[in-house]
């Protein structure tokens, strides 16, 4: 791959390239029949409709659901942070899931190097 090539990256196709379309058409065929199958489209029409019906509500359930993932993170960040102080030597996050799972004992750790 050449510098130009990585740094501008390939031409989008058109739409009407025919070696394109005969690919998205078969992509697009494949997705639908993946999204009837496992019930997604029902699911998908079901929370359409409610997001019709009510759509403040509908907003904020979405938004709870964002915010409340931003304070999941917060919160785990603040108690790694605090551990880290409580133990009297800070360690990173990978040292700490390696703990994390040697007191368990639900993984095995590679050695380091």
């Amino acid at each position: 791959m050449s510098w130009k090539k990585f740094l501008i990256g390939e031409k989008m196709p058109d739409a009407n390239d025919p070696a394109y379309k005969a690919k998205a058409e078969r992509d697009r065929a494949a997705g639908a029949w993946f999204a009837r199958k496992t019930g997604m489209v029902k699911l998908a029409t079901i929370v359409q409709h409610f997001a019709n019906r009510h759509p403040k509500r509908f907003l904020g359930i979405s938004f709870g659901i964002v915010i409340l993932g931003f304070i999941f993170t917060i919160v785990n960040m603040v108690v790694a942070y605090n551990r880290g102080h409580q133990t009297g030597r800070k360690s990173s996050a990978v040292e700490q899931v390696d703990s994390a799972l040697k007191a368990t004992h639900h993984g095995v750790v590679m050695p380091r190097r």
